[in-house]
């Protein structure tokens, strides 16, 4: 592991200090790209605009398209997908259309095992059934050719929505709105599923608008929308672009202001978490996984059904279903992890370093964890890596289900895609982006994938690439080791592609012990610049050296009533 300091620009630091931005802010800031004062602006003025010549694609017409639907209430049925943005997404799409006026919208979410990703031909077929003129898709579609081709041969109109990668030809919908699909000017490329469907709410009430249905002064406001749409862009761990960003601050500050729906509300409660100090991490770590329990265990229908509902008592229920589903959830994924990471340290010996790429499949794992289980192994031995399970779908029995996730450097979706074109019938379907991706392979087709996927990871990756890097904004002024100091940071927005402010110093161990129900955390006590600070690895059981540089994270441990800083370790270059 090598532990590298970010570099600090000083013109942009001193720019942003002399416009008034805290010392220690101006220098994250400055090393994330920011260059003015004026970039730091979360107003929702500072969103691209939906349509025009630098809009997003499609999306006049689909604003058209929908409109022309509602003047003729025709029936609207969303067709979800079963994650966190997919699920959110949908809620989104529900709530707005109906703001905006419709009168028959309903969703429908496919089932994880049976009947897989995105919009196939059968699904097609349960929303024709269920009455719909009108079949709108959310965060998927984009792949789903033949699913689009059935609805079309059944008479819907089709809308499709979605962020992920197109694949060789596009589905022939009626419209598509997504930035990645060819020919789309938009530049944000990073919106999660759920901010292209905010979007298209946004273009649909501009068209509504100037079919005089409603003036500026009286359209319905979109804004409450936006709490849903910051918590899931964060959970889907898109960049948190220029564009991004202020659709996630917008959020989170109505959150923190108590202006949330019911479901919101409640999953922060069940999560432990208090919303008037809402932060990114909560949207990631806390509120997401509760949502993707639903949809990885049981039943998406209850996730959204809690993102709907206006009633807290309901929502206290649901939320509290979630929490109990989660917790199964992490039962499952920790047996998981613990017999995947042995599967893949037997890849090699305890002398070598681990192979380019892993992949690895028990017939016992459960499909719904297996992406978690992969990310696990990824973080632990920086690997492109591959978790598989046997399919539940009834008649795909002898079907591996697989979830990977990447290292920086490694384009995860477009390796699956080489190893398809190099070994033809081997992959059965993929999808995905750069940093995670899907795919289907028979059962007696593994061993094949998993070395041709390693040969595609030999070709691609070199030395600089496999060794892990934790990128730091270097040492932490003694003065700046203080609890409101923390609770500063905390009240910017961070996330993926404006990482949260990680510190690097050679620091002294003073003591060190295994905690945890499963002794599987590292407690640290340390002197840092003179002063001791306690401090936790979370994960990691080795012990460390007298001296070390760590690589941390600030955080605030409260026992009765003391607020006292604490190191969150990430890494540590021994």
């Amino acid at each position: 592991m090598k532990i590298i300091a970010r570099d600090i620009p000083p013109r942009a630091a001193w720019a942003l200090e002399q416009a008034g931005v805290h010392p220690l802010l101006a220098r994250l800031y400055a090393a994330r790209g920011v260059r003015a004062h004026e970039e730091l602006d979360d107003g929702l003025g500072r969103l691209l605009p939906p349509g025009g010549d630098h809009g997003l694609k499609g999306i006049d017409a689909a604003a058209r398209l929908l409109a022309d639907a509602m003047a003729q209430n025709q029936r609207l049925v969303i067709v979800a997908d079963y994650d966190c943005d997919g699920a959110t997404a949908c809620a989104v799409g529900v709530r707005g259309l109906r703001l905006l006026g419709a009168r028959n919208v309903d969703y429908l979410v496919p089932d994880r095992v049976t009947d897989g990703y995105g919009l196939t031909p059968p699904i097609a077929r349960r929303v024709a059934e269920r009455g719909a003129d009108v079949l709108i898709t959310v965060d998927n579609g984009i792949a789903s050719v033949e699913g689009v081709a059935e609805a079309k041969a059944l008479g819907l109109q089709v809308l499709v929505t979605d962020h992920h990668l197109p694949g060789p030809a596009l589905p022939a919908a009626d419209a598509i709105v997504n930035p990645n699909q060819p020919g789309c000017p938009f530049e944000s490329k990073s919106m999660a599923g759920v901010g292209v469907m905010f979007y298209t709410l946004l273009a649909l009430r501009a068209e509504l608008r100037a079919r005089g249905v409603f003036d500026a002064a009286s359209q319905p406001k979109l804004d409450p929308l936006l709490t849903q749409v910051a918590q899931a862009t964060v959970a889907a761990v898109v960049q948190l672009d220029p564009n991004n960003r202020p659709l996630v601050a917008q959020g989170r500050k109505r959150i923190r202001m108590g202006q949330m729906p019911a479901g919101i509300a409640a999953l922060f409660h069940a999560a432990g978490r208090k919303a008037p100090a809402a932060t990114t991490f909560d949207f990631g770590f806390a509120l997401g996984p509760r949502i993707n329990a639903a949809g990885r265990l049981a039943d998406m229908t209850l996730g959204i059904e809690c993102l709907l509902t206006d009633d807290a008592g309901r929502a206290a229920e649901l939320a509290s279903t979630l929490d109990s589903i989660n917790r199964e959830r992490r039962e499952i994924e920790g047996g998981m992890r613990e017999q995947a990471m042995l599967m893949a340290e037997s890849l090699f010996d305890e002398s070598e370093e681990p192979p380019p790429a892993i992949s690895v499949f028990d017939p016992d794992f459960h499909e719904g964890v297996v992406g978690i289980v992969a990310s696990r192994i990824k973080d632990k031995l920086h690997r492109p890596t591959f978790v598989f399970a046997a399919s539940s779908a009834p008649g795909k029995e002898h079907e591996l289900k697989g979830s990977g996730r990447s290292i920086p450097g490694f384009h995860l979706r477009d390796a699956l895609d080489l190893v398809a074109k190099r070994h033809p019938g081997v992959i059965l379907k993929f999808g995905g982006h750069a940093m995670a991706a899907g795919c289907t392979v028979a059962e007696e087709s593994f061993d094949v994938f998993e070395q041709a996927f390693a040969q595609v990871a030999q070709e691609w990756l070199d030395a600089a690439t496999l060794t892990r890097r934790i990128e730091t904004d270097g040492p932490l002024a003694p003065e700046y080791c203080r609890a409101d100091i923390v609770d500063t940071l905390h009240r910017e927005v961070w996330g993926q592609g404006f990482a949260p402010p990680t510190f690097s110093e050679e620091v002294q161990i003073v003591s060190q012990r295994l905690v945890g129900e499963a002794k599987n955390h590292l407690s640290l006590k340390l002197i840092h610049q003179g002063n001791p600070v306690d401090a936790i690895w979370f994960g990691h059981t080795e012990q460390l050296p007298a001296r070390v540089l760590l690589a941390f994270r600030l955080d605030v441990n409260e026992w009765k009533g003391e607020r006292k800083v604490q190191f969150l370790v990430e890494g540590a270059e021994v």
